[in-house]
């Protein structure tokens, strides 16, 4: 397993030679630094910990800088844990976009957009009632409570109005159809979790980690304006 942080940048579209069209999501990969290194002996359990986009030192905190000049890196915005079982790093290596191939199966994990306080027909999509004949109900969530023969209360679970998003959430099986290492860019076909520059983890597909998806020759305008 590998992975690597990223933040997202938005939507787009891209096409093939021979027309094809992928709708994609653009994540910006700028080189993941090693901050510090799990192991068995020391945490009981194997991970990395990287640090994702530079930020100026006294932005920090004390506890912070002591944090990264212990490592001797540069001080970060972001700091994930990652999960690798083909590769050994060190403290201060760089992890790059092209651990990424055009065609591989990923997982992508990001955090969902935020919609507040909702109700329960936004939130949980329940179906709305009429709308004439002197009904007084619309949008409202129904009964909560069961009947007297399971207590009359309302049970735990029960799908009511409340916050709506902002929770960590898992897209599986999405194909990379672009790497671009110069750009510090990966294309992901379709959609992922969050709203626009918010920080998101690729990581190879769990349920299909030896997976791979024919990618077709995409156009090069930048050639093409060459010529």
């Amino acid at each position: 397993m590998k992975s690597i942080v990223g933040r997202k940048m938005g939507m787009t579209q891209v096409f093939a030679t021979d027309g094809t069209q992928y709708p994609v999501t653009v994540i910006e990969v700028l080189p993941n630094v090693v901050t510090q290194v799990k192991t068995i002996e020391k945490d009981g359990y194997v991970a990395v910990q990287v640090g994702y986009e530079e930020k100026k030192e006294q932005r920090c905190n004390k506890p912070e800088l002591g944090q990264f000049k212990k490592a001797g890196v540069t001080p970060k915005y972001e700091l994930n844990e990652l999960q690798f079982s083909d590769k050994e790093y060190k403290v201060g290596d760089e992890i790059k976009a092209d651990i990424f191939e055009a065609g591989e199966v990923v997982d992508v994990i990001g955090t969902s957009k935020g919609h507040g306080f909702t109700g329960a027909v936004k939130r949980w999509h329940y179906t709305i009632g009429p709308k004439g004949h002197g009904s007084g109900y619309h949008r409202g969530p129904g009964s909560f409570a069961t009947n007297g023969r399971c207590n009359n209360r309302v049970h735990p679970g029960k799908k009511m109005a409340g916050h709506h998003g902002n929770k960590q959430a898992t897209i599986l099986n999405l194909t990379i159809v672009a790497v671009d290492v110069a750009n510090n860019a990966i294309l992901i076909k379709g959609a992922v979790p969050g709203p626009k520059k918010s920080i998101v983890k690729i990581r190879t597909a769990v349920k299909n980690p030896n997976a791979k998806v024919e990618v077709k020759e995409l156009v090069n305008y930048l050639a093409s304006k060459a010529e």
